[in-house]
Order: structure tokens, then sequence, then C-alpha cells
């Protein structure tokens, strides 16, 4: 099981679209993704359990997949949250 540890680098830190970006991006791939952050984790697959972990800048995160294309999925996830889920901060 692939793990990568990132922090979160976006102002808003992991807000519902930063949520939505990584639930579509999670569900290209056909394996479980898991974000843990301190002592919670979500399912990558639920945007809710995303926001529920109130992950804001600066929060180190640990990405982590199981199953077909779990090295693939780990750095495509971790790739978008390095990039700031792709946001112009104001």
């Amino acid at each position: 099981m692939p793990e990568k540890f990132v922090t979160i680098v976006n102002h808003k830190g992991l807000h519902a679209r930063s949520a939505a970006k990584l639930v579509a991006l999670a569900k290209e791939y056909p394996c479980q993704i898991q974000l843990q952050a301190a002592d919670k984790s979500a399912d990558c697959a639920s945007m809710m359990a995303l926001m529920m972990l109130a992950a804001g800048i600066g929060t180190e995160v640990c990405v982590r997949a199981e199953g077909p294309q779990d090295h693939a999925a780990v750095e495509a996830i971790c790739a978008l949250i390095e990039a700031g889920f792709d946001e112009q901060d104001e």
C-alpha cells in the first residue's frame, strides 16, 4: 500500500471546491484512496468526509491507496494537493 505525505498549500485549505476536485480525481482510479490528517481519515470518494478533516493551510496529510493503479493514484492526488488544487489565491 503506497503512501506519501504532502502539505496543504492553498490559502483556503481543503474546502468545498478543492474537495470536489480531489473526489473527481480519485474517481478516475479503480482503487481505494484515503487521506489522513492528524488522527482523522477520510475516503477520497466522499466530499463530505474530506471536508470533515478540516485540513487548513500548512496541514500535513498522508495519502494512501490500495488496489489497481494505487501508486499512480497516490502520485496524482499528491500532485493536485502540491499544486494548491490549481486555485488562484486571491
